[in-house]
């Protein structure tokens, strides 16, 4: 079986050859351009099968050696067969595809690495590992079966947290099933899935564009300590935010790009469904008027609207929400997206409510995965200031 394009999941696409009558079967481990000999994994759908390689016969130039022994067993790292140039080179054919496919727009991507990123390895900052007695693991490709982590652990763990005999000293022999790792700015904690810590802080300090900002450990932040400075100055730079400029931070979290906009001048409301993001979001940026509620009920809209920077989850804003900012006429979205289907749907929403996707930057703050992080910015097709 020859594998053809990349797929939004990071799968590439084939046919299945002889009596399969041309079946799209969805590919694992492969990269497009490669021979293989494949096994199939799931069969149950009509449309589409799912396969996974276990053989190369013709193999691409740009496969190399996982530096993990358990790459593509695991499921949270399908990228480490392949080199680290042409993860990127990929991950901007999805985010094209997506845009051509979803939003009718047809422009070349490109995906820029972030600072302190040298080979894809050491960034994690949050870890959720499963524990079986005295042994650590990770799931599974599309199940909930455990990995067990290899000598060493997880080469994708950022440096500065603990070591995996000091994650199972912590649990003790205790009846826990899963256990998550934060490492900060200021330390380390242990946690379980429903806020019990086990050790260190459950609110941690992250420091970014000059401000310390203070986050659950189980709360959201970029995974990537390179991540959340660089999308900061992308967001400052392609909002255009400057002095007087009402702005709202929707899905704000903890206040990082509600910080950025308030250091330059505007004046902030942020809205955030999460109570506890909410209050760490007013002792960091006690310059912002924050509200805690869904973004699609809330009434930030009840004034001016220069500037709107929003960062939904991964299923998007939607379109009642971006067509919210549109009535108000706001003069510059700036929409970060980790999900470029979703992204790409609600643009193509905005582009019927008069706006133009005026810039598209993509990063790679998830390397040895399919998954990339997109900053759009939208302005409307006519000029409203004056």
């Amino acid at each position: 079986m020859i594998l053809g394009d990349i797929a939004g999941g990071g799968a590439c696409v084939a046919r299945l050859p002889g009596n399969g009558a041309g079946r799209v079967v969805f590919v694992r481990g492969g990269i497009p351009g490669e021979r293989v000999r494949v096994r199939l994994t799931d069969t149950s759908r009509q449309a589409w099968w799912q396969g996974v390689v276990e053989d190369v016969i013709e193999p691409s130039p740009d496969r190399v050696t996982p530096p993990c022994p358990v790459a593509g067993l695991c499921g949270g790292c399908d990228w480490q067969h392949i080199g680290l140039a042409r993860q990127r080179e990929l991950k901007a054919q999805i985010v094209a595809q997506q845009f051509a496919r979803i939003a009718h727009l047809y422009i070349p991507v490109e995906v820029q690495a972030v600072p302190g990123d040298q080979d894809g390895l050491a960034w994690r900052t949050r870890m959720r590992y499963l524990v079986a007695g005295d042994c650590l693991g990770l799931r599974a490709a599309g199940s909930h079966d455990m990995v067990p982590l290899p000598a060493g652990g997880c080469p994708l763990v950022a440096p500065g947290g603990p070591s995996d005999s000091q994650v199972l000293g912590i649990v003790g022999g205790r009846p826990i099933d899963e256990v998550g790792v934060t490492i900060a700015s200021s330390g380390w904690s242990v946690w379980m899935p429903g806020g019990a810590l086990l050790a260190g802080d459950m609110v941690m300090m992250q420091h970014a564009d000059g401000r310390d900002y203070q986050v659950r450990a189980d709360g959201f932040w970029q995974v990537h300590p390179g991540a959340a400075d660089r999308l900061v100055e992308a967001v400052t730079e392609l909002s255009g935010v400057k002095q007087g400029d009402a702005a709202v931070d929707l899905y704000c979290g903890a206040g990082l790009f509600a910080g950025a906009l308030v250091a330059r001048g505007a004046k902030v409301r942020g809205v955030e469904a999460n109570q506890r993001a909410v209050e760490l979001a007013r002792r960091n940026v006690p310059e912002a008027l924050f509200m805690a509620a869904r973004v699609e009920h809330a009434p930030w809209d009840d004034g001016p609207v220069d500037v709107a920077v929003l960062d939904p989850p991964r299923s998007g804003a939607g379109a009642a929400v971006v067509r919210r900012l549109a009535m108000r006429s706001t003069k510059s979205i700036t929409y970060v997206s980790c999900d470029p289907a979703s992204l790409a749907r609600d643009i193509a929403v905005l582009a019927g409510e008069g706006y133009r996707l005026a810039t598209l930057l993509a990063f790679d703050v998830f390397p040895m995965t399919p998954h990339v992080e997109c900053v759009a910015q939208l302005v409307p097709t006519v000029d409203l200031v004056g």
